[in-house]
């Protein structure tokens, strides 16, 4: 697996990273703890070094089977987690104030068996606690050797700006893909100018862009695209335009759509690192094997103009989530 870097400091990772939420919350019923360990393992001996959670994420147990995973090897990988919701439940709303991040921090240290996290997110923009005395907390707990590196999380670019000259900014972990390109406009400009590296979170459209969902797919009660506008039947039926074309590409290109998708990010950006998710080995394979893809400077242009002719329809989050995403 090739390497990329993060950040000013130049944190290390594998070009392709793996987000763990999905084996313990978000997509239906959780991965089996002990299978669950298994595939991160997996990942690790596929190259994979870049492993991302939070507390948030079930809430706790993703931390504990992440942490319980990675134990062994634990001085040869990369741990992200989060902080950012009150007691870690993202039901509840935003908590960033100093004091609960610390208490995030250490309760994350002991369910990731471990004495430092490599990169601290914010896991959304807090109204009501000013970015900077965030970036301050942070700053002391890298001074204290608690955390390594400061991350961010659908921050808009004033707040990264902000946050950023208080403490430097490793990354930004936001949606990315090729059906929510926003954070072209605004995001990748400002990442690019201060030097911070982009981590984005459903890389695959959250599963869409594999081709595997359509209009006759039931997902069971607890997976959150249940209340998604951007997968009612009547969108995911109007989005399938998108997948013909991502499927004639990949074709030419002798590839899956996921494994196009990804090697779109990669070759978007250098400083680009994507986190694709999955519960099963074989996509878990598919999805590093994305890293080898070539696509050129040509393949990107019929890309471009492939998708231009291509509306997606709906939005990626319900109106209560939207509200927490930082402008």
């Amino acid at each position: 697996m090739r390497k990329r870097k993060l950040g000013k400091a130049g944190l290390e990772v594998s070009a392709i990273g793996f987000g763990c939420m999905g084996l313990s919350s978000g997509f239906g019923p959780a991965t089996d703890t002990a299978e669950a360990i298994k595939l991160i393992r997996a990942a690790f001996e596929k190259g994979v070094t870049f492993f991302d959670t939070a507390e948030a994420y079930g809430p706790f147990v993703n931390e504990e089977v992440v942490g319980e995973a990675l134990a062994p090897f634990r001085d040869q990988v990369v741990i992200a987690t989060k902080f950012g919701f009150i007691d870690g439940d993202a039901q509840r709303g935003m908590d960033s104030r100093p004091a609960r991040i610390r208490e995030v921090a250490e309760a994350s240290l002991k369910r990731l068996k471990t004495d430092h996290i490599d990169l601290f997110y914010q896991h959304r923009v807090d109204p009501n606690v000013p970015i900077e005395e965030v970036a301050a907390t942070v700053r002391d707990l890298t001074r204290e050797g608690k955390v390594k590196h400061f991350g961010l999380s659908e921050a808009g670019a004033q707040t990264i700006r902000r946050a950023d000259a208080v403490q430097p900014v490793t990354a930004l972990q936001s949606e990315y893909s090729l059906w929510w390109r926003e954070p072209e406009k605004q995001i990748l400009p400002t990442l690019e100018e201060l030097g911070i590296g982009f981590v984005p979170f459903s890389p695959l459209g959250k599963g869409f862009l594999t081709g595997a969902i359509d209009e006759k797919t039931a997902f069971s009660a607890n997976d959150f695209r249940n209340i998604v506008p951007r997968f009612t039947q009547e969108n995911r039926k109007a989005n399938r335009a998108l997948i013909d074309v991502l499927g004639d590409i990949a074709e030419l290109k002798r590839a899956t759509r996921a494994q196009i998708a990804l090697a779109w990010l990669l070759q978007r950006k250098p400083y680009i690192v994507p986190i694709p998710g999955t519960t099963k080995r074989q996509r878990l394979e598919e999805n590093l094997a994305a890293a080898e893809v070539e696509l050129s400077s040509d393949d990107m242009r019929e890309i471009a103009d492939a998708l231009s002719s291509v509306t997606v329809k709906g939005d990626r989050y319900p109106p209560q989530w939207a509200a927490r995403v930082d402008r």
